[in-house]
């Protein structure tokens, strides 16, 4: 019995994570995976109502959890940063989820803005470092407000964080077809902290002989995922780059809202979602496309090690996504947030 806790939180959260369990319960059924559920208001709201962004209490009884469920963060009435610091990186920080895991797949049936390029061109992971680098919190300010001001941000890379993100992605290249891992950094401007990723990578990289490297500066990056994204098995970087890269990654496949993530730690709890905001403007109209949210409850499934039923839950996206019936995608495509879930409920069925 696997307890999953949810987490819908703000916008079109809500919508998304109850499609995604729509299509969980019909998934799990037919495969024998038993689970309960367990709801948690976090988010904007509660924020505005009590003052509390993610209480300690909660955060004990998350570490108890075997999954995490979220929906998306992000509400109108609460300043920028709040809830983002407050729950996303409290989370994955306090969690220890060091590995942000973003499957960029192009399914059948959705359309891509690059030329000429199908979904035999567009299949990779990015393994972003998930708890360090500039997003580790550490600087400060002097003479805030005045002509003067000075303004620090610090980048933290350990050997001990950057070389177990890196290993994770040797250790997954191993499971996929090409078997080649690509380092994305920018060292040749910023010595100190990437002189660490590109020696720990070239170190490890030794243990996996049957594994191909490459190597990457991030500008150059984003310009072959454009041109020649097939070029791309496994992506291994820093937080930073690794946030910037993946939402161009969700273009490369056909948008946001087919785009799911991970939030992995290897021995501890995880945390899934789709990687679209809260979209506040579309809350309650019904409208938001929920594949992104349906394929999280997937990779939830693949993650506990019930292979079976995550893997169905992707068949089945898949099967509607190249029915031709969720139209574009988008909140003008005509088909519901609760008819996209229907329909893949019923492809897994």
């Amino acid at each position: 019995m696997y307890r999953i806790a949810l987490l819908p939180c703000d916008g079109v959260g809500p919508e998304v994570v109850a499609e995604g369990l729509k299509v969980l319960e019909v998934a799990a059924a037919k495969y024998g995976v038993e689970y309960e559920t367990v709801e948690y208001d976090v988010g904007g709201d509660r924020y505005l109502r009590t003052g509390e962004v993610l209480p300690d209490s909660v955060l004990d009884e998350l570490r108890q959890m075997d999954a995490i469920y979220l929906g998306a963060v992000g509400h109108p009435d609460v300043a920028p940063g709040i809830l983002e610091k407050g729950i996303l990186l409290r989370l994955r920080f306090e969690l220890d989820q060091y590995i942000n895991l973003r499957p960029v797949k192009l399914y059948p049936g959705v359309a891509t803005p690059l030329a000429g390029k199908g979904p035999e061109d567009i299949d990779f992971i990015v393994v972003r470092e998930n708890t360090e680098g500039l997003y580790a919190g550490i600087g400060g300010s002097l003479r805030r407000g005045t002509p003067h001001e000075v303004a620090m941000q610090e980048a933290v890379y350990t050997r001990m964080g950057t070389e177990r993100c890196i290993r994770y992605a040797f250790e997954l290249a191993r499971t996929r077809d090409e078997k080649k891992v690509t380092m994305v950094d920018k060292s040749n401007v910023l010595t100190f902290g990437h002189d660490l990723w590109v020696r720990t990578f070239a170190e490890v990289g030794e243990e996996y002989p049957d594994i191909e490297t490459d190597h990457a500066y991030v500008d150059a990056c984003c310009m072959w995922m454009v041109k020649n994204p097939e070029w791309f098995d496994v992506i291994v970087t820093c937080n930073m780059f690794g946030d910037i890269i993946t939402d161009l990654g969700a273009m490369v496949q056909g948008g946001m809202g087919v785009a799911a993530s991970g939030n992995i730690n290897p021995n501890g709890v995880s945390m899934f979602e789709p990687i679209h905001g809260s979209a506040p403007k579309y809350t309650g109209q019904n409208v938001i496309c929920p594949v992104a949210g349906i394929a999280a409850a997937g990779m939830t499934m693949e993650y506990l090690g019930e292979v079976e039923c995550g893997k169905a839950i992707e068949d089945a996206v898949i099967a509607a996504l190249a029915s031709g019936k969720l139209g574009d995608l988008s909140t003008r495509s005509g088909v519901s947030t609760t008819e996209t879930g229907d329909l893949v409920a019923s492809l897994v069925e």
